[in-house]
């Protein structure tokens, strides 16, 4: 684990002796186990190893027919002197090239896919990128398109009363939905993202149990990868999202404004996300072409 107790996912572990007869590694789970069997008895030693932290050691003696429970560990955070940095020129080079590659993404060849990641260790976003890519979904024409389906469906349920029916009642409808989509891009995958250095993308799993799988996609509707690489909670998104709906009380029918509408649709946005998240791990992936080489079982 993390010295905030989050379980440490993809640290390496390896399994050694002092007399090298023994030299196994793995990779920490979802939950931040490991397991190695038909281990000899004797001294052991094991080293894990994660980037971002320091090296942690563990020795202990394992006895004939005994199955050794290793304690809890917990990885320090390691300090400035031993923490491997790449340039940061470098970095936005590589984010550039892969921000192309999710550029190419569209389910079904025309839906926008941007703000997904087949890469596990994708590069950070600069600021910059931050925001041209929350531009290129606002202003992508199936964004104009959803809208107004969006638009369609409020005024067939005459959702929102207050803006009447007939074209200019759809007009108002389909600005408000508008407004919602892009404010809540620009504030919750660019503005705050860049402002708390948070990640705005869902980086795609696709490997172990699908209880796990669908565990991880739900949990990112309230945890991301922080810039520096570590899972945190998604501020961003969540702020956000309440930002977007204290802005639409601005636009929105006097009758449907208020502290309830803003809760109530950033709570619909959370389960969207997740809902969402789910869909990529299992679904869309299928659906996008034009998807990087990648492996993501391995980090």
């Amino acid at each position: 684990m993390d010295p905030s107790g989050v379980a440490a996912i993809g640290a390496t572990v390896r399994l050694t002796r002092a007399d090298q007869s023994l030299d196994q590694q793995m990779l920490s789970d979802d939950d931040g186990r490991f397991s190695f069997s038909d281990v000899p008895p004797g001294s052991f030693r094991l080293t894990i190893t994660l980037a971002g932290f320091a090296t942690k050691t563990f020795a202990g003696n394992l006895r004939s027919g005994e199955s050794n429970v290793v304690p809890q560990i917990v990885l320090p955070i390691a300090t400035a002197s031993t923490e491997i940095r790449v340039v940061p020129s470098q970095t936005e080079e590589v984010a550039e090239e892969q921000i192309k590659e999710q550029e190419k993404q569209r389910a079904l060849g025309f839906i926008p896919n941007f703000y997904v990641t087949y890469i596990p260790n994708a590069a950070p976003l600069t600021p910059k990128q931050k925001f041209e890519l929350a531009g290129k979904t606002i202003v992508d024409p199936v964004t104009f398109g959803l809208t107004g389906v969006v638009a369609g469906i409020q005024q067939a349920n005459n959702n929102f009363g207050g803006y009447g029916q007939g074209a200019q009642g759809y007009a108002k409808r389909y600005g408000a939905a508008y407004a919602d989509t892009a404010t809540s891009t620009l504030i919750g995958s660019a503005i705050l993202p860049s402002l708390l250095k948070q990640d705005p993308r869902y980086f795609y799993k696709g490997t172990g149990t699908k209880r796990s799988r669908v565990l991880y996609a739900v949990r990112n509707s309230v945890i991301c990868k922080g810039d520096n690489g570590h899972w945190q909670a998604n501020y961003s998104s969540i702020l956000g999202s309440l930002a977007a709906g204290g802005i639409s009380n601005l636009y929105y029918p006097a009758n449907d404004r208020g502290a309830g509408l803003t809760f109530e649709n950033t709570l619909i946005a959370i389960g969207a996300t997740a809902a969402a998240n789910v869909l990529q791990e299992f679904v869309i992936r299928k659906l996008t072409p034009n998807l990087p080489n990648h492996n993501p079982a391995k980090p």
